[in-house]
């Protein structure tokens, strides 16, 4: 899998993609979603979808596709050759998410968490196949939260498309094993190629799986930690591990912020709708500390 566009730019979103195989601009399609590297607090979540007409789902099963968490990296990569072996009938696309994009998501001023994330993602994706071209008549995908609210958010989404959300659709149903197959080559070969844009010294490539509870990851985390600039943007700092070891590793920061007397006299927020009369204007902060005034002379 060719993630040079990612290697160059890992700081946003990546999509990429196979070529639409002609067969299925033609024919009714199945499409698969899942994703791999929700819960790890380091590196990127990718989401994938795999698609092939519906005539050729039996082939597609015939390659003894299976959950990816069920199969080593050796059997995955396999699999995922051979998809690629059959893009006469097989498509498929993905959206890698960078761990920088997913913190600043949920720690940013207007709150988007991770289930609102995934579920945006995916809905994308399915959109991208339809705007290529892909005939898709049925989803499956694997839920994040409830799958009778997500099944019912993407059936509105895609009204022509029948859709089915379930938990561990990618044991049950052999198109969105395929697409978990390719989301987990994908984030695996991400993470062991990751691009430090950070200038890191005595970097330690051994941060065991990633997930928080593993103590190969606390260690690397401990150990990568700046004092005033935290992680590197490898690492998803929205995560609790992250979190908590910027508290008790990092520096304390002290913002600077108005003081209690520049909050006197405020009053409720509707009065400054209230016509009162022309209300003085004060000069800004930064003026008043510095005793500056304006010139009405020269």
């Amino acid at each position: 899998m060719d993630l040079s566009e990612l290697e160059r730019d890992n700081t946003g979103r990546c999509r990429l993609s196979s070529p639409v195989p002609a067969v299925c601009r033609k024919e009714p399609c199945v499409l698969g979603v899942d994703e791999a590297g929700r819960g790890p607090v380091l590196g990127p979540m990718v989401y994938a979808i795999c698609y092939c007409p519906l005539s050729r789902l039996a082939d597609l099963e015939a390659l003894k596709v299976a959950d990816s968490k069920t199969l080593s990296e050796s059997e995955r990569d396999r699999l995922f050759v051979k998809m690629e072996e059959d893009k006469d009938f097989v498509g498929w696309a993905l959206d890698v998410l960078s761990p920088n994009l997913i913190s600043t998501s949920m720690l940013g001023r207007v709150k988007y968490n991770l289930n609102s994330l995934s579920h945006d993602t995916a809905a994308g994706l399915v959109q991208y196949a339809l705007d290529q071209g892909v005939k898709v008549t049925q989803v499956f995908v694997d839920t994040v939260g409830l799958p009778e609210k997500y099944q019912e958010r993407l059936q509105q989404c895609f009204p022509g498309t029948e859709v089915t959300v379930k938990a561990k659709a990618d044991a049950l149903y052999p198109v969105v094993s395929a697409a978990s197959i390719c989301a987990k080559v994908a984030r695996d070969q991400a993470v062991k190629n990751w691009q430090f844009v950070e200038k890191l010294q005595d970097m330690d490539a051994d941060y065991g799986s990633g997930y928080p509870n593993d103590p190969k990851t606390k260690v690397w985390l401990r150990k990568h930690v700046e004092p005033v600039f935290g992680f590197p943007q490898f690492v998803r700092f929205s995560w609790r591990t992250a979190q908590s070891i910027l508290e008790k590793e990092a520096e304390g920061v002290m913002w600077e912020d108005s003081s209690a007397e520049d909050q006197e006299g405020l009053g409720k927020i509707t009065s400054y709708f209230l016509s009162e009369g022309p209300r003085p204007r004060l000069p800004h902060r930064y003026f008043q500390e510095r005793g500056l005034e304006s010139a009405t002379t020269l």
